[in-house]
């Protein structure tokens, strides 16, 4: 078992979103140690928020699972392209999606992109998320409050839709939600409210779309050493990240990635609905 990095960190911030090359210590998203076995072959995934953290990820595993794999980032070409070469490397295609998910159109762009290049979408996984840390409710501007859920939930929601009609019997919606919607932390007060609606999307998606069987999911990572911590928040709760969980450190993306790889797989075929923590012991009720 590797003995994966614990608090305190080296004090670090970086701009909104962040780069995973300039994080000390990196992050762990499988480039080295994910092995795939033939779960995903010839699968086509749509991932958001694939350029880096979870996202590269599960990136990395459905390549060597065997997929083919769009990934949708918003501006760090330098991280989304450092994702391509290890999907690439895997064997398998990468198309690179850059834009802004809080735009309408963007959500829908990305859809069509992917099924042009790919003819078709199997597994989509919305996993792009903004946060911002603010001490008080009076802190919080009102354009900050929309941004979060335009980006979090409402884009969530058009992608889904624009999706579907490209979607078979036997694919995977997947959601990421958040330890965060059952334990809010009050700084994140906005992401936190949109990881619990998230968590409520899935389970009614589920439910509409269990006839057309297409499985729909969500993942409720804990504290997970991504690039949204260090261009997120404050530079004390960075050196002492993931201290307080039971396991006394943060998860990295690549220990988050397996569930993924279950949800999307035909081994998952009886598992819709369904909410699953990778929290390092923090529980959700």
């Amino acid at each position: 078992m590797v003995d994966y990095p614990k608090p305190p960190f080296k004090a670090q911030q970086q701009p909104v979103p962040g780069n995973q090359s300039k994080m000390e210590p990196s992050p762990d998203c499988g480039e080295s140690s994910y092995k795939g076995s033939g779960r995903m072959v010839s699968k086509i995934a749509l991932i958001t928020g694939g350029d880096s953290g979870i996202g590269r990820a599960v990136a990395i595993a459905f390549a060597r699972e065997g997929a083919d794999v769009a990934i949708s980032y918003l501006n760090d070409l330098e991280d989304a392209e450092e994702t391509a070469r290890w999907v690439e490397e895997a064997g398998r295609r990468c198309l690179l999606l850059p834009g802004d998910l809080s735009d309408k159109a963007h959500c829908a762009t990305i859809v069509s992109a992917t099924v042009e290049k790919f003819g078709r979408i199997d597994v989509l996984v919305n996993n792009a998320a903004h946060q911002m840390t603010f001490e008080t409710l009076e802190a919080i501007p009102d354009e900050e409050w929309v941004k979060t859920f335009e980006v979090n939930v409402t884009a969530m929601f058009r992608i889904c839709k624009a999706a579907l009609p490209h979607m078979a019997k036997g694919s995977s919606i997947i959601n990421t939600s958040s330890v965060n919607s059952d334990m809010p932390n009050p700084t994140l007060l906005a992401y936190a409210t949109t990881k619990g609606a998230i968590a409520n999307f899935t389970a009614g998606l589920a439910q509409i779309l269990g006839e057309r069987g297409i499985r729909v999911n969500s993942v409720a990572p804990g504290p997970i050493w991504t690039p949204l911590i260090v261009s997120t928040m404050p530079v004390e709760a960075v050196e002492t990240f993931g201290g307080n969980t039971p396991l006394g450190r943060p998860g990295q993306p690549v220990e988050v990635a397996p569930i993924y790889v279950l949800l999307a797989s035909d081994e998952g075929s009886y598992i819709s609905g369904a909410r699953y923590a990778v929290t390092g012991g923090k529980p959700i009720l």
